[in-house]
């Protein structure tokens, strides 16, 4: 439970306060520890240069806030969290925090490193006044495999340090093709956040999905194609938890839609079908003078950049398969981009097991602190680290995931597939562990689970079981015993949707496909796609008519 996970870790960072009471810079490292166990989860998106991080993180955010082009800015580390009012505070490698001025360009915030490179900057932090923001805190960093050397090491210095836990307790990896750097990358976190266990804390994502099958409408199937190509090979999968393509230029396009863009794609969909194809055949002809539509050549190419070829593509179709509102066309354009795949596994995955991995880290840091820092007492806090591990079910679960995802489980395939769901692998929340209806309530749930166990505990008690279906079994049986445990505590006929982790304060979700793209729903490439209200989102700032 969370309580459980939260009270190990608060009483074994006063066990180390206790022990270390007059060393003053430890104690200001347990005070940033104990910070970093009540704040949000630190979700950092990660990824080789021009893999669209920033791009992403702005579509997440809903508004267009993290500069994208490639200036100094864009190589620093940028914490991205809630806050009442806006504030931008620089944090040079030397030196104090500074507080810098808040400017934007189009909507982007200016950076301004105030006459400092980028290699004396150790990070920035941004504080936010965004809803999204009150549950994670998002981190920007600079690209993997630069062609600046110190670009690509101050990546890796932050979330792979030689020296301390990574500062990241999830991340999301962009990859465009499956490059040696990108596996060498997540080994190193891997390695870096495992501790004890073997844990994978990564989700890797096909950025730029589109240009997969070169604009096309139907691009995202070929992406979803090579994206699970890309999680069946084993090296891969045993680094991250799935492969999920994402057109993050269409997401942010869509999540900060204005309503003159969308009187600029109407007019589009307006067109004559040929003339509208001949229009948009390649990115080039789009932008060529032409008398075939009144919107000018700014205008188009302002919704190029903010859109790509293929998000206008689709935004002409959305519009002639029904959407009549601004805010209808982004809804749909946001289900077609991969977005709320991203969120769904995101609210499913990582944010059930969020107590659980933010305090591994920070039983990492403890660990590291009685190496570095020996002295008597140390053994009470190395006791509670003992503790804890055997208390963070979560992190065994994980581990687990990683095996049955690189190399299989030693089961016959229904029974790996039941254990892969019991431990979590399409959701966290009790229900959907069990195979059970979402609306399933503690009774049912509590008879589930009993079943389950005496199942799974006749599988581990026959002869024929060897070692590694025992640890299987075992893994899976403390996962129901927790369910049934949980469901015995909810009063009968209320439905139980929190999940049966030790670490989980909100119920998850299940992650969710995209549903079908548009060329499968309709063979003239004009969809009439599903109307999707999970994610509400509204057109920013209504602006001038583009033809006016």
């Amino acid at each position: 439970m969370t309580a459980s996970i939260v009270g190990i870790t608060e009483q074994l960072l006063a066990t180390a306060r206790d022990v270390y009471a007059d060393d003053e810079t430890v104690l200001e490292i347990i005070d940033q520890l104990e910070e970093r166990l009540h704040e949000p989860l630190r979700l950092a998106l990660a990824g080789m240069v021009k893999a669209g991080k920033s791009t992403l993180l702005n579509a997440m955010l809903g508004e267009r806030i993290a500069p994208t082009d490639t200036g100094e800015c864009t190589r620093v580390v940028t914490w991205y969290r809630y806050s009442p009012t806006p504030t931008i505070t620089l944090h040079p490698r030397t030196g104090a925090p500074r507080r810098m001025p808040i400017r934007r360009d189009r909507g982007l915030l200016v950076l301004d490193l105030g006459g400092l490179s980028a290699e004396e900057v150790e990070w920035i932090d941004v504080g936010w006044p965004l809803q999204a923001l009150k549950s994670v805190i998002l981190i920007d960093t600079p690209g993997i495999a630069s062609l600046s050397a110190d670009t690509s090491t101050r990546a890796f210095r932050f979330l792979t340090p030689d020296d301390a836990p990574s500062a990241a307790d999830a991340v999301v990896y962009l990859l465009r093709h499956l490059h040696g750097s990108d596996v060498k990358f997540l080994e190193a976190f891997r390695d870096n956040a495992a501790g004890a266990v073997q844990t994978v804390c990564a989700v890797s994502v096909l950025s730029r999905a589109d240009e997969v099958g070169s604009g096309r409408i139907d691009s995202l199937l070929s992406a979803r194609r090579v994206a699970h190509r890309y999680q069946r090979d084993p090296e891969l999968a045993s680094l991250t938890l799935g492969v999920i393509p994402v057109t993050g230029l269409l997401a942010e396009g869509a999540r900060t839609l204005r309503e003159s863009e969308y009187i600029a794609f109407r007019e589009l969909s307006a067109l004559d079908r040929d003339e509208r194809e001949r229009l948009l055949v390649s990115a080039d002809r789009f932008l060529r003078e032409t008398d075939a539509t009144g919107l000018s050549v700014i205008v188009r190419r302002d919704l190029l950049a903010r859109f790509g070829i293929f998000g206008v593509r689709m935004a002409t179709a959305i519009i002639r398969g029904g959407a009549s509102s601004s805010s209808e066309l982004s809804e749909e354009l946001v289900q077609q981009s991969g977005l709320l795949e991203i969120q769904d596994f995101v609210a499913g995955q990582f944010q059930p097991r969020a107590a659980t991995l933010k305090a591994r880290g920070i039983v990492l840091q403890l660990e590291r602190l009685t190496r570095d820092f020996p002295r008597a007492g140390t053994e009470a806090i190395r006791a509670g680290i003992e503790h804890f591990t055997l208390a963070a079910h979560t992190l065994r679960e994980l581990s687990l995931l990683a095996d049955a995802r690189s190399k299989g489980l030693p089961l016959a395939d229904e029974d790996a597939a039941e254990a892969e769901r019991i431990i979590g692998a399409e959701g966290t929340d009790a229900p959907t562990r069990l195979g059970l209806s979402p609306q399933a309530d503690a009774a049912a749930v509590r008879a589930a689970a009993s079943e389950g166990i005496a199942r799974w505990r006749r599988m581990s008690s026959s002869p024929l079981a060897d070692r590694a279906v025992l640890d299987v079994c075992r893994v899976v049986i403390r996962t129901l015993e927790q369910i049934a445990s949980e469901a015995s505590e909810v009063g009968p006929g209320r439905s139980l949707r929190a999940t049966a982790s030790d670490d989980v304060d909100t119920a998850g979700r299940p992650p969710h496909g995209a549903g079908q793209d548009a060329a499968q729903q309709r063979q003239d490439d004009e969809p009439g796609l599903r109307r999707d209200h999970r994610l509400k989102l509204r057109a920013v700032g209504a602006q001038s008519h583009p033809l006016g």
